[in-house]
């Protein structure tokens, strides 16, 4: 891997790991996590592609801007463009997990001539006061409770399903972030997703190959997942076994053959 470096062209400093040579992935974590994520699919794919990861701002070692306006979706899917500018990536595929697939997205919708593939690993279920109303909620309970008493609540504690040692997991990389930052992301950001339905008629426009990953257990995304695959032009669909929301830790092996299978045989093909 090539040492760090910080995206160009902006201010705010964006810790990037840029891996491998030849045709650019580049893949975004989701709330709470970190370019470490993504440490099994970077393994399985450098010697074949240049495979970019980066740490969202708001998160571990990139900056944390103190101002909610510096959370929008924009600055987000602009983040993303730096980061491909900076590896001198024209085009890639790029995609990530629940967050990182809603960022993946709104990039690839913003900016399709940039696009060759996408990669949507438990995406977010978004729209609805439901969904709106657990991020606020969460974002509050960060302010009044500190991040390992809200992280206790809503993201690694009994009702999350995760085994012991992945909470373990989870919650060492969740408090590396600074709280204000996280719950301007909740705020500005993961309460903003917009439904699968409110985006269907730009995804029926969306001519690039699509990979839809979800785990079985994912009960919060599979129908989001489903409602992708019914609406994309060029959709592939993979549901993983006995695997839950962050699946691409949770069963690594299934997630890369997926992921090799559809670079090689629908993105790249041709090549």
């Amino acid at each position: 891997m090539r040492p760090p470096t910080e995206a160009a062209a902006d201010p705010l400093p964006l810790h990037v790991e840029v891996s491998g040579e030849g045709d650019c992935i580049a893949l975004a974590h989701g709330f709470g996590g970190s370019a470490r994520n993504f440490r099994p699919q970077v393994r399985a794919l450098r010697e074949r592609y240049q495979t970019i990861v980066y740490d969202a701002r708001g998160h571990a070692r990139s900056g944390a801007p103190v101002t909610a306006e510096d959370y929008t979706p924009e600055c987000f899917v602009g983040d993303l463009g730096r980061v491909l500018a900076g590896a001198g990536a024209a085009r890639a595929v790029v995609g990530g997990l629940s967050m990182g697939a809603g960022v993946a997205l709104r990039f690839a919708l913003a900016r399709p001539e940039c696009v060759q593939g996408l990669v949507l690993a438990a995406f977010p279920a978004g729209g609805g006061r439901g969904f709106a109303a657990q991020a606020l909620e969460f974002a509050q309970s960060l302010a009044a409770e500190g991040i390992a008493a809200a992280g206790e609540r809503f993201v690694w504690g009994k009702s999350s399903g995760l085994s012991e040692r992945d909470a373990a997991l989870v919650r060492q990389g969740f408090l590396e972030h600074a709280p204000h930052a996280l719950a301007h992301v909740l705020r500005e950001l993961i309460a903003m997703q917009p439904s699968v339905e409110e985006l269907a008629p730009a995804l029926r426009r969306l001519e690039a190959p699509v990979l839809i990953v979800v785990g079985e257990r994912d009960a919060s995304s599979l129908a989001a997942s489903r409602a992708l695959a019914a609406l994309l032009p060029r959709a592939r669909f993979v549901v993983v076994p006995d695997a839950g929301h962050v699946v691409n830790l949770q069963r690594p092996e299934a997630f890369n053959a997926a992921l090799l299978a559809f670079l090689a045989e629908e993105v790249f093909a041709a090549a």
